[in-house]
């Protein structure tokens, strides 16, 4: 009698049940691609396994017993759930459920937001079970997000390199100096100097890059904002110059709302990042989303 059940029993049980359906021995032996005479010996010994005869095989054909009978809708019972167990083990390894907390700076160029969007889809693609929540938030409060733990991991441009921190770099972005038709300096755009701009007031971002050098002196930075919309409206107001995302401009040019001053001179490039804590890169989650990240923007934008 069976005390605990082998993989070796488990290979006997389907050599048995595959013979049932082929209906004999003789008709079995393409179906498990062995012969007659070893058939015969995996039967013999499972009924040596289990301690009673479940076939009778010989002249006078093939036919199942009694409790060959009973043992059959038991053994597809075994093998069925020996299935699902196995069906249910890759599950839990292949969909990881759990949640990461992104931190995004607004405005994000859509061709890096359609790759930050594919690296969602490729790890949501092998743990369904995964959740983001993402967050818009300014620059200056990703990384304090990221120390104090409301988020995982933040993607945008970082003026601090906390040791605390780790920083890769994703992908650059071009930022222009503009003007709106009411400005002073409108009629002279496209051409314009450092000099030239140097005595207008200035909207400048709350904590500028050190690839952002001033246009003018501090006294003519007379409004500080990390909010890109806020910026874009005092521009567009006439009383202030300032830079913006190019990608972000482009609409207003087209609208004729705003001219670079000198696209040529007056533009510096910022590289945006996604940063962790180092503790955060250690949850499996956030790391395979982070490696995502940087196979895709190491691809072409």
């Amino acid at each position: 009698m069976l005390g605990t059940v082998t993989e070796l029993d488990l290979r006997l049980i389907r050599v048995f049940l595959t013979v049932v359906e082929a209906g004999g021995i003789s008709a079995a032996q393409t179906a498990l691609n062995t012969t007659q005479p070893t058939i015969s010996a995996q039967l013999a010994t499972l009924e040596a396994r289990v301690g009673f005869r479940l076939c009778e095989r010989g002249r006078g054909g093939f036919s199942v017993t009694p409790k060959g009978t009973q043992f059959i809708e038991a053994a597809r019972r075994l093998l069925a759930a020996a299935e699902g167990f196995r069906v249910e083990v890759q599950h839990i390894n292949r969909k990881v459920s759990g949640s990461i907390n992104i931190g995004l700076l607004g405005q994000i160029d859509p061709v890096a937001n359609r790759k930050i969007g594919q690296a969602v889809a490729r790890l949501r693609a092998r743990h369904e079970g995964l959740y983001f929540h993402f967050t818009e938030l300014s620059s200056s409060l990703l990384e304090e997000k990221i120390i104090n733990g409301h988020i995982d991991l933040a993607i945008g441009y970082f003026w601090h390199r906390l040791p605390s921190i780790d920083y890769f770099p994703l992908f650059p972005e071009t930022q222009i100096a503009y003007c709106a038709p009411s400005h002073p300096l409108f009629e002279q755009v496209g051409a314009l100097t450092r000099e030239d701009v140097s005595g207008f007031d200035w909207v400048w971002p709350s904590h500028p890059l050190p690839e952002m050098p001033a246009p003018t002196s501090i006294e003519r930075l007379t409004v500080l904002t990390d909010s890109m919309d806020g910026a874009a409206l005092l521009i567009l107001s006439g009383q202030h110059l300032g830079f913006l995302p190019q990608h972000y401009a482009t609409r207003h040019e087209q609208l004729g709302q705003l001219h670079p001053l000198n696209p040529d001179l007056l533009r510096y490039e910022v590289s945006f990042h996604a940063a962790v804590r180092h503790s955060a890169r250690q949850r499996d989650l956030v790391s395979a989303f982070l490696n995502e990240l940087i196979e895709i923007f190491g691809s072409p934008l």
